[in-house]
């Protein structure tokens, strides 16, 4: 039943023809993109700019906006953007308020994130949960907030990236905590706002192979979290629980056989949520997401705890 019901606006006609409607005249539509150096952003950029949006895309690093530039149309434009320095974001702002003119601002995507410190939360100091929190939780917050007015002006979109991890909290660290973050903001957020015309659309991504989920950096934090351990807790989880946790086949399983190669099935949704008429409020690319973590989402708790008790090592001094 559910999977039926997920399926409907694609499914049934009215609901396709409702969804079909598209903007028109994008070539002179500007939407501003954050982490575009690799990923769904970089991807992004070039296909709105191949769809004639003119494309303002904020990067961390200089390669990664040369990089951009030289794969892109004459009409996208780049800017070095830090989501975690208020100061970036204020400069990226004056400088997109001078780029649309009076025209306002028709998208923002909030795509910039990362995935690491990730552990075990008792591994996890607070500054480690902090790092994650800065970029995808905060990051997040403070662009669409000092963007908002610019997005106001057009009547526009704001897309925020989320993941299926803000449905199901499945490890440690701040990566969960900061995704259903951007859920609950961005649910208040379109209802607060939607009487002028916004609309806030938010992508949940299952599994992709992206830098955010390459093994070997989730690896190397994981034995930077360990050694950080007082001996008391090491002791308590034994020496052999590291060992499982990077051996792991779930971990294995996870980000080297379910990450889906083909990104476009999230640029696509996003590209959806900025030309669609009546774009949708969640968008969830990827079969993993559709068939296992939106379903499990919906399942009482116990359910999740038993199913992560299969799968996780257990610690030697365990009760």
């Amino acid at each position: 039943i559910f999977l039926k019901v997920k399926s409907l606006p694609y499914s049934c006609p009215i609901f396709s023809s409702l969804f079909s409607f598209r903007e028109n005249d994008i070539s002179n539509k500007y939407v501003f993109v954050t982490g575009c150096d690799s990923g769904f952003g970089n991807l992004l950029c070039k296909k709105l700019d191949r769809r004639g949006f003119r494309v303002l895309a904020g990067c961390l690093t200089e390669k990664g906006a040369d990089d951009l530039k030289r794969a892109a149309g004459p009409y996208l434009k780049t800017i070095l953007l830090d989501v975690t320095n208020q100061d970036s974001i204020q400069k990226a702002m004056e400088w997109t308020k001078t780029e649309v003119d009076d025209k306002g601002l028709w998208g923002i995507v909030n795509n910039a994130g990362c995935s690491l410190p990730m552990g075990p939360s008792e591994w996890m100091r607070v500054e480690d949960f902090h790092r994650t929190l800065k970029v995808n939780m905060n990051g997040v917050i403070a662009m669409t907030m000092t963007f908002l007015p610019l997005i106001k002006k057009a009547r526009g979109r704001i897309v925020n990236v989320a993941s299926v991890l803000g449905r199901v909290a499945a490890n440690g660290g701040g990566y969960c905590i900061s995704k259903f973050a951007v859920e609950s903001f961005s649910d208040c957020l379109r209802r607060d706002i939607n009487y002028f015309g916004i609309n806030v659309c938010i992508i949940e991504p299952g599994f992709f192979k992206t830098a955010v989920t390459s093994l070997e950096p989730l690896e190397k934090e994981l034995h930077r979290l360990w050694n950080q351990l007082s001996p008391e807790v090491q002791a308590s989880y034994g020496d052999k629980y590291l060992d499982k946790c990077n051996l792991y086949l779930i971990w294995r399983l996870i980000m080297n056989g379910i990450c889906d190669t083909d990104l476009t099935k999230v640029t696509s949704c996003m590209e959806h949520a900025l030309t669609a008429a009546h774009p949708r409020t969640r968008y969830s690319p990827g079969w993993d997401a559709k068939l296992l973590w939106i379903p499990l989402s919906y399942m009482p708790s116990c359910v999740v705890d038993i199913g992560l008790k299969l799968v996780l090592p257990r610690p030697s001094k365990s009760v």
